[in-house]
Formats: structure tokens, C-alpha cells, sequence
């Protein structure tokens, strides 16, 4: 393979570190560290400023996955309609494992759209402490959880597409 597919392949892989790490730091360490914070304003406040900061650097981080993605699916000779629309090619173990991947992909995008534009948004302008407030943050909780066990799905697809 060409070098500059061992550089657009090393350049998803780090978005996808961002992506799919910041998700988990947030998971982990950032929420469960938050809801300590008292009073219950300073709390919403600095889930929001780190809601708002991760959101911009996620998306772009998923800009970069989609169009390194193509790419590598281009190197590997997946994209024409010759592999793509062979029901052979999607009954080997690489279509399998790309045909994982991708519903992944589009699962986890679609949960980041629904957390970071409808209820990430909503969870900030509702008064804190509120029945309101509690039900969007589960909500909002158990989205970022669902994103999180798709997103081990998604890496372990695509391991099993490299090996």
C-alpha cells in the first residue's frame, strides 16, 4: 500500500481516538466528577461548557472519520459497485465486519445528533435541579452510554477488518 494510505489510515484512527476517547473520559471520569459539584447552577454550567467544547472538536473528529473512511474504503477497492453491490463480497468476513462498522457509524452519528443538538441543549436551558432537568440529564446519560457500547461494537469491527 501507498504511503499516503498509511497516513490517512493513521489520521482516522486518531479521530477516531478523539471521538470515541473523549466520549469515554466523559463517561468515566468527566460526569461522575461533575455531579459532585455543588451548587446544582455551577454543576449544569460546567457540563454545559464541556458539552459545548467537546461537541465542536467531536464533530470535526467525525468530519475527519467520514472523509478518511471513504479514502481507506477507496485504497481497499470497496467502493465500486462491483464489491459494494455483490452480495458475495457482504457474506465474507471483511463485508461482514464493514457492514458493522457502517451500521455502527450511522447509529452512533445519528445518537450524536439527537445528544448534542436536542437534548444536550435542552439539558442547559432547563432550570436545574428540576424533574425537567433530572429526566433530559437520564436521558442524555443513557444516550452517551448507548454511543459508548456501539462505539466498542465499531472498534471491534474494525480490528476485525485489519486482521
Amino acid at each position: 500500500m501507498p504511503v499516503l494510505y498509511y497516513l490517512n489510515v493513521t489520521i482516522h484512527v486518531l479521530a477516531a481516538f478523539l471521538w470515541l476517547g473523549g466520549m469515554f473520559f466523559l463517561a468515566v471520569v468527566g460526569a461522575p466528577a461533575l455531579r459532585a459539584v455543588e451548587p446544582p447552577q455551577l454543576r449544569q454550567q460546567l457540563f454545559n461548557a464541556l458539552g459545548t467544547r467537546f461537541r465542536y472538536a467531536g464533530w470535526v473528529a467525525i468530519g475527519v472519520l467520514l472523509v478518511t473512511g471513504v479514502v481507506n474504503m477507496s485504497y481497499r477497492g470497496w467502493l465500486g459497485w462491483s464489491v459494494l453491490g455483490s452480495s458475495n463480497f457482504w457474506r465474507t468476513g471483511t463485508g461482514k465486519a464493514l457492514a458493522v462498522k457502517l451500521a455502527a457509524v450511522v447509529l452512533m452519528v445519528s445518537l450524536s445528533l439527537v445528544h448534542d443538538f436536542v437534548l444536550g441543549p435542552r439539558a442547559g436551558r432547563a432550570q436545574p435541579g428540576t424533574p425537567e432537568a433530572i429526566r433530559l440529564r437520564k436521558r442524555s446519560a443513557w444516550n452517551a452510554r448507548i454511543e459508548a457500547l456501539i462505539g466498542l461494537i465499531l472498534i471491534i469491527a474494525a480490528v476485525r477488518l485489519t486482521r
